[in-house]
């Protein structure tokens, strides 16, 4: 992924042009690689599929198509885009709406120039990002669901295909379940960065899990969060 050489690569969808331009200005300005823009939402999937950004900054409010619909096809599309919601609203709905459609973050707009460029840095290596009181709220809508046996799954078709993660690989995952940063997570294990990071990605791919997300449910179910 382009991050790895050094240069994210981002798109920014935004029915205000002058919003949308503003947001491409700064990331550009910031070293971030602007491959695509968009004012709607089908035009958004079409571009996004085209350019294969790392990262997309995605508004809800669109016209044409809403930012979930256009967040659950991309994703369904190349699950490893990372997509940031920069949206006007704090609705609770809208948020776990946008979670469970496949976002990684959520950022309102009101948020600082510098927030938003530390959001997409984050959001680009997995991390997710949320705007402070949502965190709290998406973790409590993952605990809930986690309580909820999952549609069809029986006895006996949950835990025997259970896959088998090695030791350190249950103890990364016990400090994502926990909230922590991938660095956090570096420092208190004493490895690098990328070393979480390799081990995270291991994690989802035995899992079939496709974000980081995904994977703090995954852990939660399992009660990591607790231990």
């Amino acid at each position: 992924m382009s991050e790895q050489q050094g240069t994210i690569k981002v798109m920014v969808v935004d029915d205000h042009p002058m919003w949308r331009d503003a947001v491409a200005r700064d990331l550009t300005e910031s070293g971030f690689e602007v491959v695509a823009t968009a004012g709607d939402g089908e035009q958004a999937v079409r571009r996004a599929r085209a350019a294969a950004p790392d990262v997309l900054v995605l508004d809800l409010n669109l016209p044409a198509k809403p930012g979930v619909q256009v967040c659950k096809e991309l994703v369904a599309h190349n699950p490893a885009l990372r997509v940031l919601v920069l949206s006007a609203s704090g609705e609770h709905a809208d948020v776990l709406e946008a979670v469970k459609s496949g976002a990684t973050g959520y950022l309102l707009k009101s948020a600082s120039t510098e927030e938003l460029l530390d959001a997409v840095r984050r959001t680009a290596v997995g991390d997710p990002v949320f705007t402070p009181g949502l965190a709290g709220l998406v973790l409590g809508e993952y605990r809930r669901l986690a309580s909820d046996p999952a549609p069809g799954a029986g006895p006996d078709t949950d835990e025997p295909r259970a896959p088998r993660l090695t030791e350190r690989e249950t103890e990364v995952l016990r400090l994502v379940a926990k909230g922590l940063s991938y660095k956090q997570i570096a420092e208190r294990l004493v490895i690098s960065h990328r070393t979480v990071q390799n081990h995270v990605q291991n994690t989802l791919g035995k899992l079939q899990l496709h974000n980081r997300v995904e994977l703090v449910r995954y852990a939660i179910e399992r009660g990591l969060d607790e231990e």
